[in-house]
Order: structure tokens, then sequence, then C-alpha cells
């Protein structure tokens, strides 16, 4: 994991990093009518269009986020003892990033023999 946090953090991460470009293309878009005039309403035509696609965009990722939020496993994370939510075989607590499983063949791995074998199984697949 690159960010090393859960992963339905990471889904939000993402809708928000979207977000954020989306309403600053927009702005620059339209900050090239004050600097071009007439000749930058293509500009911010542009601007706007793209900026417009990146804010569906994080509205489909945070729409998707949403939904694995409804379906995911709900545990008390034996770190922090806060209940925290787990997609898949492995994830981060949302709160102290303490790697959980369920799977019990892992539950006795370490953290970095687990992203060694998550490194190998990504690359394996390739």
């Amino acid at each position: 994991m690159f960010f090393k946090s859960s992963k339905i953090n990471e889904f939000r991460l993402w809708g928000l990093l979207l977000t954020m470009l989306g309403m600053g293309l927009m702005v620059l878009g339209t900050a090239g009518i004050v600097f071009w005039g007439q000749s930058g309403k293509v500009v911010a035509a542009i601007g706007l269009v793209i900026g417009l696609i990146a804010m569906l965009a994080s509205l489909g990722i945070y729409f998707w986020a949403g939904m694995l939020s409804t379906s995911a496993v709900q545990l008390e994370c034996p770190e922090c003892h806060k209940l925290t939510k787990m997609l898949g075989k492995t994830d981060r607590c949302m709160f102290c990033k303490t790697i959980l499983t369920l799977d019990p063949a892992q539950a006795t791995v370490t953290a970095e023999q687990l992203e060694q074998q998550q490194a190998s199984g990504v690359s394996s697949q390739s």
C-alpha cells in the first residue's frame, strides 16, 4: 500500500484530490477571461469542461467508496480499540494504521512480510 492507510480512506483521498483538481481547473479556466479578454473564453470553456469531468469523476469515486463502506466488515482494532471497517483479506485501521486481517494464515505475518507478499503478487499478476 502506497499511502499506508485504510482502503476506504484511500478511495476518499482520491475523490478529494479530483474535487480539488476540478475546482482548480475551473477557477484557472475562468481566470483566462480576466487575463486574455475575449480570446480567453476558449481557455475558460476548456477549463470548465475538464474541471466538470474531474468533479463528476470524484462524485463517482465518493459514491463507490460509500457503497463499499456500507458492505465493509466492522471490527474493533486490537491496538486502539476503536470500531473500524475492513475491505478484503487485509486492511489497515482507519485511526492507528495497524494492519488487520481476518485470515488466520496471515495473522502472524509482520508488516514487512505482508508488503513483500503483496508487491510480489502485484508484479506476478502483471
